[in-house]
């Protein structure tokens, strides 16, 4: 924390030297640009990294430290301006607003203007461009302005720094965000390993090929120069029947790339309401759209699907929905994986930007032999009569019915106190999980 306190430090001094100079009787004002940010020293610490990384000039230095120290001190800056100026109510120029639960004062883009610039309107909007959107802080998603109510000037915003990187240079670890109405998603993880993936040969080489374009994809369109003629990004759906390893396959591919893995609550995203869907989907994508993450859209038919004949002002609303995600989905920069059940009911305008198709099927018997023989925990044992080639040859299940045939066998022979996995217990597993589709043994 050594780097974040010389820097507080620093915005302290400055601002100080800023309103003592306002306030002076001379014409000219401070000039920014004859003040030295403090270098940093090297300590290894996810804000000297950050800072060493993106080369930051010495207005973003100010401008980040800004948005960062009322989380470290709320008080830190009402204590200073209340100090120089004890009617700063009245001093409009320095912008900012109190928060609503105390008296703390919290920074607004016309703050930082004025730290930058002072009243001299030609400087102050020379550091505009701090908060466009091609900026380095709204492309990464690190710090923006709060949106205010229309016709309102834009920089009255609130300054409002990432609650990722918060975490990242105070904890020096970037939390994750939970499920919530702002993010209607959740963190997958498995304990599993791609080793236990067991798919047919191809469906691996297609995975792999996903694989690669995570690898490689940064040096094919920056080192090679293809990004002017390929779309950012990388689309891919998986179709085939429920418990056939798509989630699975997401979740472990994510875990194979280092990436974080999203799966997308499409209860939470879609809504009977006009404009809400889009919406909430313009605030998922915003977030991850900088986050190199996994988008996994699990019976994406609900939200990708086909759109209809316009017959109502509710199926014109609706195709207004497919035609917005169609965009955000082509100009999203990450990879998304959209899941169904049958690749027949996605929007054709959707699959032909889709990069990958893949189809998982119901596995084969030798495919299904090794789920078996993966599947039972090491510490239980199988009845003699119990052959596991036999039952995979004679029995079609998907992988997440074996998986629930084993649960169910093993809590029998818990219940007996015993390890002995019976035929029996197997049988009667096998002869609920066809129950559940209408089949009989």
């Amino acid at each position: 924390m050594e780097n974040i306190k010389r820097s507080m430090d620093f915005i302290q001094n400055l601002l100080i030297k800023r309103i003592d100079s306002f306030f002076s009787n001379s014409e000219k004002e401070l000039d920014f640009k004859s003040i030295s940010v403090p270098k940093l020293k090297k300590d290894n610490s996810k804000f000297w990294q950050f800072v060493k990384e993106n080369k930051l000039s010495s207005e973003e230095f100010v401008t980040l430290m800004l948005a960062l120290i009322p989380h470290l001190d709320p008080s830190f800056l009402v204590n200073i301006i209340s100090k120089k100026i004890p009617q700063a109510s009245d001093f409009n120029e320095i912008g900012g607003i109190k928060s609503k639960d105390n008296r703390y004062f919290l920074p607004t883009g016309e703050t930082i203007l004025f730290l930058l610039g002072g009243s001299d309107l030609l400087e102050k909007s020379k550091y505009r461009y701090l908060f466009s959107t091609d900026h380095l802080f709204s492309k990464k998603g690190i710090l923006h302005l709060e949106k205010v109510k229309f016709g309102t000037p834009k920089l009255t915003g609130q300054l409002i720094l990432d609650d990722e990187y918060v975490d990242l240079f105070v904890l020096g670890k970037e939390n994750l965000p939970k499920l919530s109405i702002d993010f209607p998603a959740t963190h997958l993880t498995t304990e599993l390993d791609w080793s236990d993936l067991i798919l047919p040969n191809q469906i691996m080489r297609d995975l792999k090929e996903i694989k690669d374009w995570v690898d490689h994809n940064s040096t094919l369109m920056n080192d090679w120069g293809m990004s002017k003629k390929l779309k950012q990004g990388f689309r891919a759906l998986f179709h085939g029947p429920s418990g056939t390893g798509k989630t699975m396959a997401a979740t472990l591919l994510g875990k194979k790339t280092g990436l974080e893995v999203f799966r997308i609550d499409l209860s939470m995203v879609i809504s009977k309401y006009i404009g809400e869907t889009e919406k909430n989907l313009s605030t998922l994508f915003s977030k991850a759209e900088n986050k190199n993450w996994i988008l996994f859209f699990d019976e994406a038919d609900a939200l990708f699907g086909k759109r209809t004949i316009v017959n109502s002002s509710n199926d014109r609303y609706a195709n207004q929905e497919v035609s917005y995600l169609l965009q955000r989905i082509e100009n999203h920069p990450g990879l998304i994986i959209l899941a169904s059940n049958f690749k027949g009911n996605m929007d054709g305008a959707f699959t032909r930007r889709f990069q990958s198709f893949i189809s998982f099927s119901i596995p084969n018997a030798q495919d299904r032999f090794k789920i078996w023989q993966n599947a039972y925990p090491k510490k239980a044992k199988l009845d003699k009569d119990v052959d596991l080639m036999e039952i995979a040859e004679r029995f079609e299940l998907s992988g997440s019915s074996i998986m629930n045939v084993i649960q169910f066998a093993c809590l029998q022979a818990l219940a007996r106190k015993s390890n002995l996995i019976k035929k029996q217990d197997i049988l009667i597993g096998i002869r609920k999980e066809f129950s559940k589709e209408g089949k009989v043994i």
